[in-house]
């Protein structure tokens, strides 16, 4: 993969920064890709003092052209472009008498809108380098099974399933995969936020909210965020390249299919 380059959104923390470190020791390049430019510097500071190659991008993913011009400088700053993670994603917690169009805006443009802008841009700067690529999105075990509280949350997941069924049929004839990735309860500060408002909706102590989800997970344990990674690290190299449109479940068995 040395002469790989990825792009990881939301790649200043959680899940994302995991994904970026992944790719990194796997050998790609990576774009570290965030909102917060300030993050997103220290992971790739992290990479490069580990000998890798990284830059950092800042770019919020639910406007359009910022997404584009985070590509293209990725593109440039390290010479290629092979895969996308569109991992940028935000859960609120939301009772379904509690929803309010702002939310839901809110939502969707970061976890939806944001998905297809990344695709959108990938497939551009994969046909600009002159080969196909890979497209890589974050989906969730909410993207399966809807789940309390979390409505707004879980159809944006099963929004992006739909999206990557459907994208890896429109792309394939360019040589183009696209697929996703769906963790359940990964300890990460979303995470941690989800928990305080699931357990203080029921009126309980934190740890509450998360203690109750656990008792789905087969394994019985949470999900660390490198957990994620690996399953990452697996769909962005050639050991996937005969699958597509597949929403891979990587939490801890949560939901079976």
């Amino acid at each position: 993969m040395k002469n790989k380059v990825a792009l990881v959104t939301g790649a200043g923390q959680g899940i994302g920064r995991a994904i970026a470190i992944r790719l990194a020791k796997d050998g790609f390049g990576v774009a570290v890709v965030d909102y917060n430019e300030q993050t997103a510097r220290q992971v790739a500071d992290e990479i490069t003092h580990h000998g890798g190659r990284a830059c950092a991008i800042k770019a919020d993913v639910s406007n359009r052209d910022q997404v584009f011009t985070a590509v293209e400088q990725a593109r440039d700053l390290l010479d290629g472009f092979d895969v996308i993670v569109n991992n940028a994603g935000i859960a609120p917690t939301t009772l379904i008498e509690a929803i309010t169009p702002e939310m839901v805006d809110k939502v969707y443009d970061i976890n939806v809108k944001g998905v297809i802008w990344g695709i959108q841009a990938a497939v551009q700067a994969f046909r600009a380098e002159g080969h196909g690529g890979k497209i890589i999105n974050a989906c969730s075990q909410a993207g399966h099974v809807g789940n309390p509280e979390l409505a707004v949350y879980s159809s944006s997941k099963f929004a992006v399933r739909g999206l990557t069924q459907t994208a890896a049929r429109d792309l394939a004839s360019s040589g183009i995969t696209v697929n996703a990735y769906c963790p359940g309860i990964v300890k990460t500060p979303m995470w941690e936020k989800i928990d305080r408002e699931i357990s203080a909706a029921a009126g309980q102590p934190v740890g509450y909210g998360t203690a109750e989800f656990a008792k789905r997970i087969t394994l019985g344990r949470l999900s660390e965020p490198e957990d994620v990674a690996a399953c990452v690290s697996y769909l962005a190299g050639p050991d996937s390249d005969y699958m597509t449109g597949q929403a891979l479940l990587i939490d801890g068995g949560m939901v079976f299919n």
